[in-house]
């Protein structure tokens, strides 16, 4: 029985025949299964930081410079993943971040105003290089080195981020619930890049995403302050 790519067979053969499945069954099954839960909670996962900046109208503690750097490396990375044909399980959740991503730094550059020219450059160049990029029509060499310099660029998207928070001792705008989901997502992904036997260049990437999500979510714990309660005063 197959299913989304996911062949129940030997799970359904053994629960037939009153045996619990066997861990090499399951592990493949449980990952897939897995993989698709990811795609499905990225569909949502900026959702809270973007209703958060509507919400108070403000970018404060934010590096725009690491909501950039995000873009650029979600695009060389579903990039990368649809040259090699992976299963949609192994990479969809990038589609759904790029999109958000994308929207996340327009908003960011609505409430920059007046946005430098630098910034119109940095943005009109991504637009005219990207759709080249995600086509694919990019020689195989320099897509590997794209790929591989992608790594350093996650990780350089968020060491501005963290060194903006431990500056100001403060995580500002930034959404508890968006870093929670991009922390848990990281963990499960390397999970499942392991049981997909995913490039070792893709797992790194996963790892990375732990140690630096970690991180901000860690500083988000860490920083926040506690809400004083509203209450009448008491004579």
């Amino acid at each position: 029985m197959d299913f989304l790519g996911i062949d129940f067979s030997c799970a359904f053969g053994s629960l037939r025949s009153g045996q619990i499945p066997h861990k090499d069954c399951l592990l493949p099954i449980i990952s897939k299964l897995l993989g698709y839960c990811i795609v499905a909670a990225s569909t949502t996962v900026k959702v809270p930081q973007i209703l958060k900046i509507l919400k108070h109208k403000s970018i404060r503690g934010l590096s725009t410079v690491a909501f950039e750097l995000e873009v650029v490396g979600y695009t060389i990375a579903l990039a990368y993943c649809l040259h090699k044909e992976l299963p949609f399980s192994a990479y969809g959740e990038l589609l759904f971040l790029l999109i958000q991503a994308i929207i996340l730094v327009a908003i960011i550059y609505y409430y920059s105003q007046p946005v430098g020219i630098k910034t119109w450059i940095r943005a009109l160049l991504y637009c005219a290089v990207a759709p080249t990029v995600l086509a694919g029509q990019v020689d195989p060499v320099l897509f590997e080195a794209l790929y591989a310099s992608q790594h350093a660029i996650f990780f350089f998207a968020r060491v501005p981020q963290i060194w903006a928070n431990f500056r100001n001792k403060s995580t500002g705008e930034l959404s508890f619930l968006t870093c929670l989901m991009n922390f848990g997502g990281s963990m499960v992904r390397v999970f499942t890049s392991i049981q997909e036997k995913a490039p070792t260049s893709v797992l790194m990437g996963s790892v990375i995403g732990v140690v630096t999500n970690g991180s901000i979510l860690s500083q988000i714990i860490i920083y926040q302050k506690p809400q004083v309660k509203k209450g009448k005063k008491v004579e």
